[in-house]
């Protein structure tokens, strides 16, 4: 289809709605916004196993069913907000919500994603705080956990098939997950790294498409626009905060994750240490084992990892005011936590597309998606590890980390469910939700017996 290049560039906000679906290459229906609603609902409440189970999901979704986005759009928005502080999948799933219907599409597209887990989330921190820890609860994680591995595994296939596609790429992941899970190598220098690599690979042949033209001075004024709205919405409840004479713990919160929102490279895994040693031994907001567990609650409900934060806030101001202090720290901290990544999604959004389509720009961009699918290799080992075996523990060799699972505390139950789930995966090709709950409903029936 024939693409509109300056209009794509001149125009922002919901005016997208009516410009990008007759620009895409896609060839499924544009959907209604309400359809879009619908599946982003979907996503939403299936989006359990963090960003590799999250990014296949969405691909399987929004490219290969419904075919809203090409395979070249996908990879190109996923690189960019790889490069992005802040969880890439709420991120990506933002822009293709904004590709389809603009501001409004974008913003439903997130918040569904982020929504279903943070009332989870929610409703569970205040069980812990009341009650401590829920056999039956922890139970059915347990399943939802060994049927993570899989999809997890069933997402590094699918993305790595369309990601890698020559022998450079092949090497970029595989040294990216060398780099990143045996010598703890920094997200952003693997990505930097892959980037330069990309870039100085390519040829530019001093030519561009012809689709697609360079933006221009007033989408350059429609960003600046668009950012000063999200930092003043970003700083609105500090203002509201202070002016009423709120609780200092809740502008201690606001401050601290409005921070780490702008650092947090990498997702929820990058950050976790820095994390967890500020909330224990700096602010004392909570013990190592309740940091833990929050991110064990984290990992087993739907929605981003980074949402381990509205678990700490809460827990936070539980302990300091009780629970309308730990309801309002656990907003404040929502609130912070994504609000930036808004802000960086329709600020740039509508540069993807015409970086992509950049000789030189595009080299470096299929080279970070091939470091992506070694990230996403890294996490997915490092899930596996964690799950299966009760016992990890880092063993350094100078610079070289050895993640070493005690071979006597594997856990045989999650072990069974993983491989039924493979099963259910791999040879009967089943649902994801399905799978869930299946494993999880399998788990409950190994507790009462075992």
């Amino acid at each position: 289809m024939e693409k509109k290049s300056k209009q794509q560039f001149s125009q922002s906000g919901d005016s997208n709605a009516d410009k990008f679906p007759h620009e895409s290459d896609c060839s499924g229906l544009q959907p209604s916004l309400t359809q879009a609603f619908l599946v982003w609902l979907k996503i939403g409440l299936l989006s359990f196993g963090g960003p590799a189970a999250q990014i296949a999901l969405m691909h399987k979704i929004v490219v290969a069913e419904k075919k809203w986005l090409t395979e070249k759009q996908y990879l190109s928005a996923l690189s960019f907000c790889m490069l992005l502080p802040g969880p890439e999948a709420m991120q990506l799933a933002t822009y293709s919500g904004w590709k389809l219907h603009g501001v409004r599409g974008g913003l439903v597209a997130g918040l569904l994603f982020v929504v279903p887990g943070a009332l989870v989330v929610f409703i569970f921190a205040i069980i812990y705080s009341l009650y401590g820890k829920v056999g039956l609860v922890e139970t059915l994680f347990l399943g939802i956990k060994a049927a993570v591995i899989i999809v997890v595994i069933e997402a590094l296939l699918r993305v790595a098939k369309k990601a890698l596609t020559n022998a450079e790429h092949w090497a970029v992941a595989v040294l990216a997950f060398i780099m990143i899970f045996f010598f703890n190598v920094s997200f952003p220098l693997i990505i930097a790294a892959a980037a330069l690599y990309g870039f100085l690979r390519s040829k530019n042949h001093n030519t561009v498409s012809e689709h697609i033209a360079a933006p221009d001075a007033h989408q350059f004024r429609s960003t600046i626009s668009t950012v000063v709205v999200w930092l003043v919405l970003w700083v609105l409840p500090f203002i509201g905060l202070w002016t009423l004479g709120a609780h200092d713990l809740l502008l201690q919160v606001g401050a601290f994750f409005s921070q780490l929102a702008v650092v947090t490279f990498g997702g929820a895994y990058a950050v976790l240490a820095y994390l967890a040693q500020d909330m224990v031994t700096h602010y004392g907001w909570l013990t190592a084992g309740e940091m833990m567990d929050g991110l064990g609650l984290a990992e087993t409900t739907p929605g981003p990892l980074i949402l381990v934060t509205e678990f700490v806030a809460f827990l936070a101001g539980f302990k300091e005011g009780g629970f309308a202090l730990a309801a309002g720290a656990a907003l404040m901290t929502l609130w912070v936590t994504f609000i930036p990544c808004f802000l960086w999604i329709f600020a740039g959004a509508p540069y993807i597309d015409w970086l992509s389509d950049q000789p030189r720009l595009k080299g470096a961009m299929s080279a970070i998606t091939a470091a992506v699918v070694g990230v996403i290799l890294n996490l997915s080992v490092w899930f596996a590890l964690h799950v299966l075996f009760r016992q990890v523990e880092p063993i350094k060799h100078g610079l070289l980390t050895l993640w070493t699972p005690t071979l006597s505390s594997i856990d045989w139950r999650v072990a069974l469910l993983s491989v039924l789930c493979g099963i259910a995966a791999f040879i009967y090709h089943q649902s994801i939700a399905v799978i869930l709950v299946m494993s999880a409903l399998a788990a409950a029936l190994l507790s009462v017996f075992f």
